[in-house]
Formats: structure tokens, sequence, C-alpha cells
């Protein structure tokens, strides 16, 4: 592992792909050869609210909006975002985004990754109200 690494976020492909139209995720962990961090962007289309959730087995996280505004979904409780919000999430908690009328771009930092991932996908239950 070197010393120290740049990149830039916006330069590394999308590894989200068709699997959620209207959301991007570019994944920077492999690219800063960091073996305790990850660093990663997303970013949702305007007015976008994802059907899908994840929680995490062992790592925790925090999301930075980094432009734009929206909402997070955390377990039952949906919570308003805006620029610069930061919102630290632990393993278990549910979680998922809605993107406000100009998108909404988080930057993602979690710590180490254990061997295999520990993510698990589910579907996102926003409340009927909303």
């Amino acid at each position: 592992m070197s010393r120290f690494a740049t990149i830039n976020l916006l330069e590394i492909d999308d590894s989200v792909g068709d699997r959620a139209p209207g959301i991007t995720g570019r994944f920077g962990r492999k690219h800063l050869d960091s073996r305790d961090l990850g660093v990663s962007l997303f970013s949702y289309a305007a007015n976008l609210r994802s059907p899908m959730a994840h929680i995490h087995k062992e790592q925790e996280e925090a999301y930075v909006v980094a432009a734009g505004s929206g909402r997070v979904l955390l377990d039952d409780e949906v919570l308003e975002l805006r620029q610069w919000d930061v919102v630290r999430v632990a393993p278990e908690v549910v979680r998922a985004f809605e993107a406000g009328p100009d998108g909404l771009d988080i930057v993602a930092v979690g710590g180490p990754k254990p061997e295999g991932g520990d993510g698990v996908m589910g579907t996102a239950a926003w409340p009927e109200a909303d």
C-alpha cells in the first residue's frame, strides 16, 4: 500500500449502471489503495426516490451532501437533507435516499470493508404519507 493517493471521484467509472436507473455510483476505495477507508460518490437524478435500501453487518458510514438536496430514510424515519449536511449511520440502520428537484450528490465514507463485503440490499419501505 502506498503512503498516499489522490483520485477524482468524477473520473471513476460508474459501477451502478443499469441496475438502478437515475443513480450513479463511483467507488474510490481500490483507486485510493486503501485498506481501511472507502470513499464513494453517489448521484441521484432530480426527484428520484430509491426503491432500494441497504444495511451493513459491521460497517458504519457517514454521508455528506455535496450538491442538491433531498431526503434520507433511516429505518422508519425520514429526514430532510441540504447541501453540506452530514449523516452518520450505524451498520444495522436501513438507509435509502431521495433526491430533491435539483438532484442529490452524496459522498459516502465508510471504514474497513470486511472480507467479501457486508452490505445487505433490500427494498426501501418509504412511509405511505410521503
